[in-house]
């Protein structure tokens, strides 16, 4: 696989519930992390003393992040109703030549900043909140 563009990785997010996905305004880094905790099941009779993990058990999580510059446009607005009513409506992550992960997701920060001379930025992070379905990207 060839490098990729960042500016493709894409955060969408469904403005009004009907699967409609617009892109958050203004992101300029984003970021997407997996995660499935171990579950040791380790015994005294394990072979030659080495760590056994049970399969499949654990939970999944995943994680989204992203920075960018304050737009206060309507994906904007929407993060903002998003974490002050404490919805959990579905994003989608789009991974260039990967696939998109889609699911609902929790905004659990948002934090804007600026300087005197510098433009107002902001950073948004978001925790799943149910069952992610990927599509990868068909090989060609």
């Amino acid at each position: 696989m060839s490098a990729q563009n960042g500016k493709d990785l894409l955060i969408k997010v469904d403005l009004t519930g009907d699967g409609q996905f617009e892109t958050m305004a203004g992101l300029r880094a984003t970021r997407v992390s997996f995660n499935a905790e171990q579950v040791d099941v380790t015994t005294l009779e394990s072979s030659g003393g080495w760590r056994e993990l049970l399969a499949g058990a654990g939970v999944k999580s995943a994680n989204i992040s992203g920075s960018g510059v304050f737009k206060d446009a309507s994906t904007d607005e929407r993060a903002r109703q998003i974490f002050f009513d404490g919805e959990t409506p579905n994003f989608q992550v789009i991974i260039p030549d990967f696939g998109t992960v889609e699911g609902r997701f929790q905004v659990s920060s948002i934090e804007y900043a600026g300087s005197h001379n510098g433009e107002a930025t902001y950073e948004v992070a978001m925790a799943s909140a149910g069952a992610l379905a990927f599509t990868a990207v068909p090989v060609a």
